[in-house]
Parts: structure tokens; sequence; C-alpha cells
């Protein structure tokens, strides 16, 4: 039986296997990425068995770990607005200086990843899709609120996505420098659609509020009551089938008795009909003897004259 995989001595063979076919190319042979690495060509191949194990393992480990991050970042925050300026500088801030590496490992999954490979970014497109979906969300219930200026929510979305990983494409091109770029997106897009709501509009949102909670408690009550009809229903039910199941087992019984009385009538008969047929027979048999010693007398009577 093989031994069992350490995934940690897996992923730090990745990520180190990754760096080197970056600088590499993915042309390197496996002897000599062993080499690169410090470990023999049979371990290299235990752990990953091709470059494009190398990749994957490298990517994923990436895009989770960047999850994480901008996620902690995100939620940290309340206002859909301030959110998604969160976002977009946590995400340049976790590759910042290592832009190269997500551009790298995209390009070479695509590559040589094979059908794995688009089945990974397939999914991390699912992802961040739902993600968006649920930014977007956010930003119509702050319109709602009186929270957010009314606006497209999903247009604002992918703008802000398009300025994430275009900033950092630039970075990687042209060594930009991202303050200034977060600055202009802050006070020209994001900032004039932040706003507080009005006391009126925030009385009509608890008053809203309030009713929608009357409603709920109104329909939970009524949805209790109903439960608790149900509930006598079925009990009323349930001991009308006992009821009914009783009588069947008492009605079962009455039967079962009346066949046993039935049974021992019958035999008492039979019993009857045996006695009457042995005192006919008795009787029978008498009255031959008696006639049979009249005959014998007379034939007596006869021969004595």
């Amino acid at each position: 039986m093989s031994r069992p995989i350490d995934h940690s001595r897996r992923l730090e063979l990745a990520t180190r296997a990754a760096e080197v076919l970056e600088r590499e190319g993915l042309g390197i042979s496996a002897e000599r990425l062993a080499t690169a690495l410090g470990v023999k060509r049979p371990t290299l191949l235990y752990y990953l068995p091709t470059h494009a194990h190398v990749i994957e393992t490298a990517l994923v480990a990436l895009m989770t770990e960047q999850a994480v991050e901008v996620m902690a970042a995100i939620e940290a925050h309340a206002h859909p607005i301030d959110r998604l300026f969160a976002q977009m500088r946590a995400v340049h801030a976790f590759h910042a200086g290592r832009e190269h590496r997500i551009v790298f490992l995209t390009q070479a999954i695509a590559t040589i990843g094979g059908a794995r490979g688009q089945e990974i970014l397939q999914r991390g497109v699912e992802v961040f899709a739902a993600q968006r979906k649920e930014a977007a969300a956010r930003v119509r219930e702050g319109i709602a609120k009186g929270e957010v200026v009314p606006c497209d929510a999903e247009a604002l979305v992918a703008t802000m996505r398009a300025l994430t990983d275009g900033l950092m494409v630039q970075r990687v091109t042209d060594g930009l420098a991202l303050g200034g770029a977060h600055e202009l997106v802050w006070s020209r897009l994001l900032s004039p659609l932040k706003r507080t709501p009005t006391p009126d509009a925030s009385r009509k949102r608890g008053a809203d509020a309030t009713k929608r909670s009357d409603e709920k408690s109104k329909r939970s009550d009524e949805s209790q009551r109903s439960d608790e009809k149900s509930q006598r229903s079925d009990e009323k039910s349930k001991r009308s089938d006992e009821k009914s199941q009783r009588s069947d087992e008492k009605s079962k019984r009455s039967d079962e008795k009346r066949k046993r009385s039935d049974e021992k009538s019958k035999r008492s008969d039979e019993k009857r009909r045996r006695s009457d047929e042995k005192r006919s027979a008795t009787k029978t048999r008498t009255k031959s003897g008696s006639a049979k010693d009249d005959s014998g007398k007379k034939t007596a009577s006869r021969r004595a004259r």
C-alpha cells in the first residue's frame, strides 16, 4: 500500500516549483526541476507527477489564500460602497509586488492544464461571479435603505471588477503606483454614491420594518394556530383510529368466541347423535334377543307335547 501524501510538503514543493517554471519556462525537464528544488526526481514525481500538477496545486492554493484575505477585509465594513472599495484595495494589497504569480499561473493552467485546468478556471469564475452577485444585491439593498444613490448595481460592480483587474495589469506592465488610482476611484466614483439617509427616510424605513415585523409575527401566529388545529385534528383522528382498532379487535374476539361456541355446539350435537345411535343399536339388540327367547320357548313347548 502506498504511503499517504503529505499535503503540506506537496504545497511547499508546488509553490517553489511554480517559481522555477516561471523563471526557466514550462519546457524544463523533471530532472532539472528536481535539481533546482534540491530533491530527487522520484520524490518530485511522487508529489507532483507533471508540470500541470505543479501549476494546478500552486494556483488553487493562491486563489484560496486570496479569497480568505480579501473576504476578511470586506467583512470589516458594513456599507456596500465601503465593501466594494475594500475589496479592490485588498486584492491589490494581496498581489502587491507579486502580480506576476497570478498572471503566470493563469496563463500556464490554460496552456498545459487541459480539461482539468479549464475546470479549475471555470470554478474560479463561478466563485467570483457569486461574490459579484452578492455585492450587487447589497448595493440594491443600500439603495432601498437610502444609503446608496440610485444606480445600476450590476454595472457598478462590473466597473469595479474591471478597474481592479486592469489596474493590477498596469502595475505589472508599467509599474503603476496604485495609490493615486485608488484615491481617484474613491473620490470620483464611489464616494459620491454613498449617502446618509434623511431622518424622514429613516423613520419611514423603521415604520416599514415594524409593519413587516408585525405582519411576519401575525403570519407566524396564524401558522402556529393552524399547526395547533392540525395537531388537534391529527390527535382526534388518531384516537378515532385507536377506538376503531379496539372495536375491530373486540369484534374479532367476539367472532372467535362465537366460532368456539359453534364448534362446541357441533361437538355436543355429534356426541348426542352418537349416543342416540348407540341407544338405538342397544334397543335393536335387546328386541332381537327377546324375539329369539320367545322362539326358543315355543320350540321347547312343542317338543314337550
